[in-house]
C-alpha cells in the first residue's frame, strides 16, 4: 500500500471490521483498527493508533503518519484483518 492504495483491499477491509468489529458508537473496531465514515458516508476513515488513512471520493486518499515503521505496523493490521475474515 505504501504511495499506492489498493482501494479493492481498503473496501474490503473495511466492510469485514464493519461486519465482524466491535461498534462503539458510530465507529467499527477490530485488531487495533478503527473504521468509521463521514456523515454522508462518502470518506471512510481507517486508522490505528498512529496511522490515519482518509479515502473518499473517486478513489482520493491520504495517510497521517510520522514514521514508515508506524506505515508498517498499520498495513500489517489491515492485510491480516483481510486474511482473517
Amino acid at each position: 500500500m505504501k504511495n499506492e492504495l489498493d482501494s479493492k483491499l481498503l473496501l474490503r477491509v473495511f466492510d469485514k471490521i464493519r461486519q465482524h468489529g466491535t461498534k462503539k458508537e458510530d465507529q467499527y473496531h477490530l485488531n487495533g483498527i478503527t473504521a468509521y465514515t463521514d456523515l454522508d458516508g462518502y470518506t471512510l476513515f481507517v486508522e490505528d493508533s498512529n496511522v490515519k488513512l482518509q479515502f473518499g471520493f473517486h478513489n482520493q486518499y491520504h495517510f497521517d503518519y510520522d514514521s514508515e515503521s508506524q506505515f508498517d505496523t498499520f498495513e500489517k493490521r489491515i492485510k491480516q484483518i483481510d486474511k482473517e475474515y
